[in-house]
């Protein structure tokens, strides 16, 4: 059985992860400090596999702390860095502390791999990189263009950090995952994204409208030079964003790498605009969601969707979950949030 560390564990996509890797035979251990993330959501994680998961709350900003769980831990196969600060609008707003946190954590989470000689390195990117680009879906030969937030340019040099580190070791291999826009809950609904305060992200934003805890959402912009002048995403279930994971280590693990980094995107290869995902949910729903049109966003990419190609072919990855079914997994997840004392009442509110 692989030992494999997941970072920003009690997140939402490395919560999912945690979940596939067990499921595929894999050991794992999860870093967590739960600045952002609730430890709660391991008990969901511990419903769905049957396995206890120790987390090690522990800030990778700290190198000493993060030296310590390596000390601690033998034989690690391999690393999925999750854990970084994700909303494009906040980092605009405090770039200094987007930076500080998201490439520091990587750094010396690198310096142990190096340390220790780990051999396997799966990094969460995102479609970020590509910023605007003049051509769609995008590729991974896609060039990339300035990122449009601070958010996408500690992702875009955090690709680069881990491919010039690539080059220097011969002992570690790295794959990048490119994700598009993350949504959805587990089946059982025993686990889903819990955003702190005020949501980011479209879906959650619609749900909690929906539900009754926003008053109503805004659409950033109707006069985008898209179909319904709103912008356009590629939204992929986070379960076979999970999935495209353990494919990643399981192609590591089997020696499958022909360079010392590799690039994926992942998504689904569909284009929804934002007005066309409201209606989507209201169909799935039942619910007529209260929104309200307002100005663009800053940092807010227009329109970006995936070519999926090279995941297909390389990890054999194939999505599972159409739009639909985010949507309804994503509106059960809300309604357990409210109807589940232990989490609405305990450490959820008190993050909200």
């Amino acid at each position: 059985m692989e030992k494999i560390l997941v970072t920003g564990g009690c997140g939402y996509i490395g919560s999912h992860t945690i979940v596939d890797l067990i499921a595929n035979g894999f050991e794992v251990i999860c870093v967590d400090n739960n600045v952002r993330s609730s430890p709660r959501i391991l008990e969901g994680v511990e419903k769905i596999t049957g396995k206890k998961i120790k987390n090690y709350k522990v800030d990778l900003c700290n190198y000493d702390d993060t030296f310590a769980i390596f000390q601690e831990n033998e034989n690690i196969a391999g690393i999925i860095h999750f854990a970084a600060y994700k909303a494009v609008g906040e980092s605009v707003e405090q770039p200094l502390m987007y930076f500080e946190n998201n490439l520091m954590s990587l750094i010396n989470l690198l310096k142990c791999v190096q340390e220790f000689e780990i051999p396997h390195f799966v990094f969460s990117s995102s479609c970020t990189v590509y910023g605007n680009p003049d051509v769609i879906p995008v590729t991974e030969m896609t060039p990339p263009k300035p990122a449009e937030s601070p958010y996408g340019y500690t992702k875009q040099m955090g690709e680069q950090i881990i491919n010039e580190f690539s080059k220097s070791t011969k002992s570690t291999k790295s794959i990048l995952l490119r994700y598009f826009n993350p949504v959805g809950a587990h089946p059982s609904i025993l686990i889903g994204e819990m955003p702190i305060g005020r949501p980011a992200n479209l879906v959650p934003a619609i749900t909690q409208t929906a539900i009754g805890k926003l008053p109503q959402m805004t659409v950033y912009g109707d006069d985008y030079p898209t179909r319904d002048g709103s912008c356009i995403r590629d939204f992929i279930h986070v379960c076979d964003i999970a999935h495209a994971h353990t494919l990643a280590i399981q192609y590591m693990l089997n020696g499958k790498m022909s360079k010392a980094a590799e690039v994926y995107n992942l998504g689904t290869g569909n284009g929804v605009t934002v007005l066309e995902a409201i209606r989507a949910f209201e169909k799935v729903s039942g619910v007529k969601l209260n929104y309200q049109i307002g100005p663009r966003r800053p940092g807010d990419v227009i329109a970006i969707y995936a070519n999926n190609d090279l995941a297909k072919r390389q990890l054999g990855w194939q999505t599972e979950f159409g739009l639909e079914d985010m949507m309804s997994t994503a509106w059960k997840w809300e309604q357990k949030l409210k109807t589940d004392e232990k989490f609405f009442n305990g450490k959820f509110s008190e993050l909200n």
